[in-house]
């Protein structure tokens, strides 16, 4: 037959003739002959192969709806200096295509297809707060269903951009963002919507990732603003990520650390002050709690003010503080010990109502040895109690002491200077008590506000 055409040629004829023909629905009926129980002719599918680069609709006023979830499978790291969150998630994308139809009875009993997705047409999603280029590998596949629904999941590796706010470091809870949306199709041509429920990407992201890493998912929610640029409309889904960090490595290795040193400091206070063994302790102490806040930097935030760094500078603030107390109380010692002054009758009043407040003791100092109403054994700070009664004269004595009267005046004297070292030893301790009660007010209030702050 000379006009009749090649029988390869007839049989493409057929084949584009079938698939451009409408069948039910608005659809395009694959011809099943190229499907058998070996695998599917690639011709089968030629036709929508040759579609690739346009948006498969019939009628081009109707968007194409596309449904978008993802998985997050790890956090990888989370840069507070930077202001980014590295993640690995899968991205999950499905659509319809017209052109793409066969009967599965027909079809040896074929319902699912898994054909390379660089042969098919694939929406332009992206994520907005992302920073590096797309690396996704270009050897996907995408499955194919009989009727027409095609699902595709993509790799990625995603640097985002994310709002840091690491005041409660370790126990800070972080939200970021991913927005998925379209760079070239606006509402006209694209609608986004999801096939999937919010919580069960929550459930299934956090079934994945619940053993790994520094940080846990908290939740994810969502929302689906329109983003206006210019005088395009574009569609888009935000999905808020909530996370969490795990704080067990940095409260073993930074708060219970400190929290010992400290402890120490406290109960420093409990050495002699007449010892001179507490200064150089507490020295000892300051210096190594210097050394820690160097080691153990690297674990902290590298920008920002995070409220373990004030808890830091609190502890050291209160070490100093107790080194100076010690040093003022060192000194009154000293001055008590070696040219002590007269005290102030005021001081004097204050001294007497503190020791014995509940007693009736003298409101005013008296001369000679008479000072305090205190048994000698009872004022601290004396090693060798002085005897302050004098002794009545021997008979030996009589003729010696009527003799010499200068020294009858220089024993009162030395009684008097002895009553004054008394004083000023008592105040002493008196002030090394009171000090160091209001440094333990101060330092559980402080320990406290920041423990309460953290709970927030």
């Amino acid at each position: 037959m000379e006009g009749g055409w090649p029988p390869r040629r007839g049989v493409l004829l057929c084949l584009t003739v079938s698939l451009l023909l409408p069948g039910r629905g608005d659809t395009f009926t694959i011809n099943c002959s190229g499907f058998d129980q070996h695998g599917v002719d690639p011709a089968a599918f030629q036709a929508v192969f040759d579609k690739k680069p346009f948006r498969p609709v019939i009628n081009y006023s109707v968007p194409t709806h596309v449904n978008v979830s993802f998985t997050l499978s790890a956090i990888l790291e989370v840069d507070a200096q930077l202001q980014l969150l590295t993640s690995f998630l899968w991205m999950n994308l499905m659509w319809d295509n017209p052109f793409i139809s066969w009967n599965p009875e027909e079809c040896v009993g074929l319902n699912k297809l898994t054909i390379a997705a660089e042969n098919l047409w694939l929406p332009d999603i992206f994520i907005v707060e992302s920073m590096d280029e797309d690396e996704t590998p270009s050897d996907l596949t995408a499955y194919v269903s009989s009727k027409g629904r095609i699902k595709y999941d993509k790799p990625m590796r995603v640097t985002s951009i994310c709002s840091l706010d690491i005041f409660y470091f370790p126990f800070d809870q972080q939200n970021c963002t991913f927005t998925f949306t379209s760079f070239l199709y606006t509402v006209d041509s694209m609608l986004l919507g999801m096939d999937k429920e919010v919580w069960e990407i929550t459930d299934t992201s956090r079934d994945v990732i619940f053993t790994q890493g520094e940080w846990e998912l908290l939740g994810i929610n969502k929302a689906s603003p329109k983003m206006l640029v210019g005088d395009n409309l574009y569609d888009q889904i935000m999905f808020y990520v909530a996370i969490r960090r795990r704080p067990r490595l940095y409260i073993i290795n930074l708060l219970v650390p400190s929290g010992f040193l400290i402890a120490i400091n406290a109960l420093s206070f409990y050495l002699p002050a007449e010892s001179g063994n507490r200064s150089p302790f507490k020295i000892t102490l300051l210096l190594g709690y210097n050394v820690f806040l160097l080691m153990m930097n690297d674990l902290l935030p590298s920008s920002g003010t995070p409220l373990i760094s004030v808890y830091f500078a609190l502890c050291l603030s209160l070490m100093v503080l107790s080194l100076l107390e010690t040093v003022f109380i060192t000194y009154l010692l000293h001055l008590a010990t070696t040219q002590p002054p007269p005290m102030p009758s005021w001081l004097h009043s204050l001294l007497l109502h503190c020791t014995c407040p509940r007693k009736c003791c003298p409101t005013a100092p008296h001369k000679g040895n008479e000072g305090l109403g205190l048994p000698q054994a009872q004022l601290p700070g004396l090693k060798e109690p002085v005897e302050l009664v004098e002794k009545s004269p021997g008979p030996g004595e009589a003729e010696v002491a009527g003799g010499s009267g200068w020294t009858r005046a220089q024993r009162e004297q030395e009684a008097q200077k002895q009553h004054r070292v008394e004083l000023w030893v008592q105040f002493s301790h008196m002030m090394d008590t009171l000090l160091f009660h209001l440094y333990l007010l101060f330092m559980a209030s402080s320990i406290l506000t920041v423990i309460g702050l953290w709970n927030t």
